[in-house]
């Protein structure tokens, strides 16, 4: 019993420090910079931002997906290609995900 608690007490300090460690990053940019005009060049810089991080959500998921084990799978590497040649090419958001939903739906008809 008393390592259950223990173990409590461990799970809710992290808990804690990782909410703290997020607001402490958020409000650093946020709070503290506040109204102040940002300069051009952070601005430009800030537009990439959720283009950056969408590979780092999607790569993963496209090799080593969960629904095969990890294992990489072709239908997905696949449809990953073509979503990102379809961004590049159209330049559309929605386009490219069209694309990587139809490729990943054939590609697991053909792939198995």
């Amino acid at each position: 019993m008393p390592e259950m608690i223990a173990d409590k007490w461990q799970l809710w300090t992290v808990i804690l420090g990782l909410g703290l460690t997020t607001f402490v990053l958020r409000f650093s940019f946020l709070g503290l910079i506040g109204n102040r005009q940002l300069p051009p060049l952070v601005l430009r810089l800030l537009r990439y931002t959720p283009m950056a991080v969408i590979p780092g959500l999607v790569a993963p998921a496209a090799v080593w997906p969960a629904a095969t084990g990890g294992e990489t799978d072709p239908a997905r590497l696949c449809a990953a290609l073509a979503t990102v040649a379809a961004g590049l090419l159209w330049r559309n958001t929605l386009a490219a995900v069209a694309v990587g939903v139809v490729t990943l739906v054939a590609g697991l008809q053909i792939f198995g």
